[in-house]
């Protein structure tokens, strides 16, 4: 298993609680990323929107791609994992973007391909926000541009979204980005299977998981690609010394009052194709963060991650509140029961 956490570059995951105590600032975020490479960690994944969703509108966020640039300058060990919506950025551009991030990294550069889902977003940032099939066959178009810039010079282009000829980029990365996406719809799926490296789903319980990713295995045979290299599920941690501190935890940041992020919560859920119910427990913590059941003492925690580990999971992409502490804490005393097997 490996263990990842996701930059909190919205100031923190919770839309029931206002102060999270994880301050916006880079300091704070390189302080994160330092215990994180320290406590075990493997990865983060540094979230891409440019409105808050947790806090809303008026809410801040930080840029993900100035972000991870400045995350590979400080830290040496982290795979820095960073979200590409491709309607957000010109693929030429991002090709040699992410050839220099890579360079400031030493290779731990990856992507998380989203197709983007925000309506509202796309239109205060006037980006064409295109219908939901219709994202996945731009996103796999766009792929292919940035493999084919990172591996050909000059490269040519003609296709149905882009139109390069005879386009030079260099230097080109020395280690070519692994690709990661997820999707949920018939759609969405068939396009990973096809163009994605790696497969991310949000959280979900283990029978759920282990029904996913055998699709998506046979989804990928079927696609004549070779096997995925990691599948990756989003979770939310809490873990204490007792099961009943857990709970009482699980209960403060699930007492929901409809704030401000409630109208961007309502925009994901009717603009994605999503394969499982939604309620107002997953509103709470994003990303479904709270299903796979990650609540609970060191040893339920570990035995719960174990069974997922079980059914083909290999990566996990955790979330925390407050962010430094909670993942210190499942540094010193989750990652080392998981790694033992206990």
């Amino acid at each position: 298993m490996r263990f990842g956490y996701w930059t909190p570059v919205f100031g923190g995951w919770l839309r029931n609680v206002d102060d999270e105590g994880t301050p916006l600032t880079f300091p704070h975020l390189a302080e994160i990323a330092r215990a994180a490479e320290a406590g075990g960690f493997d990865l983060t994944l540094v979230p891409e929107l440019n409105l808050n969703d947790i806090r809303g509108f008026s809410g801040p966020t930080f840029d993900a791609w100035a972000t991870t640039t400045a995350l590979a300058a400080v830290t040496s060990t982290l795979e820095l994992m960073v979200a590409l919506r491709p309607s957000y950025h010109p693929p030429a551009l991002t090709a040699k973007q992410a050839a220099t991030i890579q360079a400031i990294a030493g290779g731990r550069l990856t992507l998380n391909v989203v197709s983007a889902w925000w309506a509202e977003e796309a239109r205060q940032y006037g980006v064409e926000f295109r219908e939901h099939d219709d994202r996945y066959a731009f996103t796999a178009e766009y792929v292919e541009v940035l493999r084919g810039l990172w591996s050909e010079t000059p490269y040519t282009h003609h296709g149905a979204h882009f139109d390069l000829d005879g386009t030079f980029l260099e230097p080109k990365p020395d280690v070519t980005p692994l690709v990661y996406a997820g999707g949920e719809s018939e759609a969405g799926r068939t396009a990973i299977a096809g163009f994605a490296d790696a497969y991310l789903t949000h959280g979900g319980t283990v029978d759920e998981l282990g029904t996913k990713i055998a699709d998506m295995r046979r989804r990928r045979a079927e696609a004549g690609r070779e096997p995925f290299e990691h599948f990756g599920m989003a979770g939310f941690a809490i873990v204490r010394n007792t099961e009943a501190e857990a709970q009482a935890e699980l209960d403060r940041i699930t007492d929901v009052r409809h704030g401000a992020a409630y109208e961007s919560y309502q925009d994901f859920v009717s603009k994605s194709q999503l394969d499982t119910r939604v309620d107002l427990k997953d509103y709470s913590v994003s990303n479904r963060g709270l299903r796979p059941g990650f609540v609970g003492t060191p040893e339920q925690v570990a035995a719960r991650i174990l069974e997922f580990e079980e059914v083909g999971v290999d990566t996990l992409l955790l979330q925390f509140s407050p962010a430094l502490g909670e993942l210190q804490r499942f540094g010193e005393q989750v990652i080392p029961l998981v790694r033992a097997g206990a």
